[in-house]
């Protein structure tokens, strides 16, 4: 199969879909590899490296588009992008339709087959290959909450792991999945007191257990939420519904209770957002303010670290590219969990969850 990876042209986003070890392994697999001139750019991999690996190097996306069998990508593609695909591709790339009805029209018009890598299962129903991405965006969560509350910045001015005799600063994590045990994982790094509200018991248990008492655990409901929220100097929003659009569990009114110039980092903005006042935001300019709150909605916060990002989630999704590249649509046929990512094809949204949060089940 001929596998092109054009350059990402979103917003600062620097993340490349194939890195050049793994193009070396679509080549070894017998596969025709075309990329972008520069594509490789933001993790420091010139066209040469990529040369070295097997590919073929072109100087337009255009051409990445009109030749290739299966396109390979890291955000969900712009409309200048959808108008070129058609219907005997496959698109591999992240695709978070559920709040974004304009890309879904885009796609389904295209014929294209698009299976999004936010919706391929594993064997145990997890998400293999958005949790590297989940993982460093919750990480990258506390630095962006620690930024957006320096003073200079607009926020309260708080030291997230305070210094002797200063209390350090209050988290609330929303959410205790992949996104928001890295969040506190480095929140509690960093010396903040930390608390994860979650609607799943037993997944508190699991938290407890994991962080030996040193983050506190709530159970999600309206009371808890607006309670930690009041008190907080920074909350993350983790939240995530695989597929469909995220929860709004910080409502407006609720700001009104924050204290002054405390920070809301949405990492659900990719699927609508859990805060009700929130809208996505480029690394250009990442934040807003309503109500006296600080808002940081960056809806591709891994691109700010694409050396890392790029190999982690090339690390996941490789041996789903290959079957891909491999078979075509029948290795989906063939996976159960590969199926599940597959959110359009022939011009209809086939993932049910995708399809009900867009209206068309």
């Amino acid at each position: 199969m001929r596998v092109g990876v054009p350059k990402e042209i979103k917003n600062h986003e620097y993340r490349v879909g194939l890195t050049p070890g793994a193009v070396r392994e679509y080549v070894a697999r017998g596969h025709e590899v075309i990329v972008e001139t520069n594509a490789g750019a933001g993790i420091a991999a010139g066209d040469d490296t990529y040369r070295a690996a097997g590919a073929r190097i072109v100087d337009t996306a255009a051409e990445v588009f009109a030749t290739a069998q299966m396109v390979v990508k890291v955000k969900e593609p712009q409309p200048s992008e959808w108008v070129q695909l058609r219907e005997d591709q496959i698109l591999f790339t992240y695709l978070h339709l559920a709040p974004d009805p304009e890309q879904a029209k885009g796609l389904q018009a295209s014929g294209v087959t698009a299976v999004a890598y936010e919706t391929v299962t594993d064997a145990r129903g997890h998400l293999p290959l958005l949790a590297p991405m989940s993982e460093v965006a919750g990480r990258l969560s506390i630095e962006a909450a620690g930024t957006a509350l320096k003073a200079v910045n607009g926020g309260r001015g708080v030291l997230i792991g305070g210094v002797p005799g200063v209390q350090p600063a209050r988290i609330v994590v929303l959410g205790g999945g992949v996104v928001g045990t890295h969040a506190a994982r480095m929140a509690v790094g960093l010396g903040a007191e930390v608390t994860i509200i979650d609607r799943s018991i037993p997944r508190l248990r699991e938290l407890d257990e994991l962080f030996q008492g040193r983050v506190r655990t709530r159970v999600s409901t309206l009371e808890s939420i607006e309670h930690e929220v009041s008190e907080a100097d920074a909350v993350i929003g983790a939240v995530l519904i695989p597929g469909a659009s995220a929860p709004k569990l910080v409502t407006r009114p609720m700001l009104g209770l924050m204290r002054p110039r405390a920070v809301l980092v949405d990492v659900a903005i990719d699927q609508g957002g859990c805060f009700e006042t929130s809208h996505a935001t480029t690394h250009a300019e990442p934040t807003y303010e309503v109500d006296g709150v600080i808002h940081y909605c960056v809806a591709n916060m891994p691109g700010a670290v694409p050396l890392t990002s790029s190999h982690a989630l090339n690390n996941a999704t490789l041996p789903y590219g290959l079957a891909l590249a491999d078979r075509g649509y029948a290795a989906a046929e063939a996976d159960a969990g590969l199926m599940e990512g597959v959110n359009v094809r022939g011009g209809k949204i086939v993932n049910r969850v995708v399809a009900e949060a867009l209206g068309q089940a």
